[in-house]
């Protein structure tokens, strides 16, 4: 690991400062994803700031009728929080899905949308990485694939987006409220909040330099069933080939949100409209245009069948 330097931040907006002022400079909270990359010399910060007695860790009713969720606030908290339980279940099932319980005690909201790929050649400093090192190209493109990106992807870059808790907040149109270096603030969408690599594929997120995640808000709950089946190698610690995040209505309409085959949350409102005739009809909308390779192509049959099973288990 690199040398660096440290600081403890006292309001949201002194944080953004101090990260926008200083070439190399990182926010630090729970550090999950950030202290394993730094030990592995992929992220290599000059200067860490650390958020974490910033107060931003309360669960809060919105005037709307929703919830307003602090970015400090730990996976842990955030999904046995009984107003999640009870009115955005699917959120509490994908965050339980998601690493270890260790592992949710300390990693925080805002971290969690921001985790980088895990895909193995951005982890491989030996390896090409356009996202790592933009412009080296992209061994995954002809290399060992399984686990990555089959729709949403480009030229430049195959890698998947790793998280659970992005997906379950995709599907409730969830909105990412932030502050800049300014003080200025902006309430970012979901759907808008990760990039599609394109030829920047080392842009994770519509982020400005220094701009700090404050609170994630839910809208008021839309009721129905709220089912996440997450589909992996292994029955835990694993990352998802296929999830699916779905809220099934009584009259078989809904939503549903995919991880595990884009580089985003993968949510294709127009796709929902086909929820009443079944998982193939949803699943030819949500991929159309899908670019898989030899040995990915099975993610699209793959979560076809996972939808089926949850419209099914939303039936019974």
């Amino acid at each position: 690991m690199k040398s660096f330097t440290y600081e403890r931040a006292t309001s949201p907006a002194q944080a953004a400062a101090a990260v926008a002022g200083r070439t190399g400079a990182k926010f630090l909270a729970g550090g999950t994803n950030l202290l394993d990359l730094m030990k592995l010399e992929i992220e290599t910060p000059t200067h860490l700031v650390d958020v974490q007695d910033l107060k931003l860790d309360k669960i809060e009713k919105t005037q709307e009728g929703g919830l307003r969720i602090g970015a400090l606030v730990t996976n842990t908290a955030l999904a046995s929080d009984d107003r999640v339980r009870r009115d955005y279940g699917v959120l509490t099932r994908a965050i339980v899905a998601g690493a270890s319980g260790q592992l949710r005690n300390k990693a925080t909201t805002a971290g969690n949308l921001l985790q980088r790929t895990r895909c193995p050649y951005f982890y491989d400093t030996n390896q090409a990485c356009n996202k790592r090192k933009p412009g080296s190209g992209c061994a995954a493109i002809g290399g060992f694939s399984r686990q990555l990106g089959v729709v949403g992807t480009s030229d430049a870059c195959i890698a998947t987006y790793p998280g659970d808790m992005a997906v379950g907040l995709r599907v409730l149109d969830a909105m990412v409220e932030t502050v800049k270096p300014d003080g200025a603030t902006r309430a970012i969408p979901i759907a808008d909040f990760h990039r599609l690599p394109g030829d920047t594929p080392q842009r994770d997120t519509v982020l400005d330099a220094g701009e700090l995640i404050t609170a994630v808000t839910l809208p008021k709950p839309i009721g129905g069933t709220h089912l996440y089946h997450k589909v992996r190698d292994r029955a835990s610690y694993a990352f998802a080939l296929v999830s699916v995040a779905a809220v099934i209505q009584k009259d078989g309409k809904g939503r549903v949100a995919f991880g595990g085959v884009a580089p985003r949350p993968w949510r294709v409102e127009a796709a929902e409209t086909e929820m009443p005739k079944g998982a193939a009809a949803v699943a030819a909308r949500m991929f159309a245009g899908a670019r898989p390779t030899e040995e990915n192509r099975f993610k699209i049959t793959l979560a076809e069948r996972t939808l089926a099973s949850l419209i099914a288990e939303a039936r019974s």
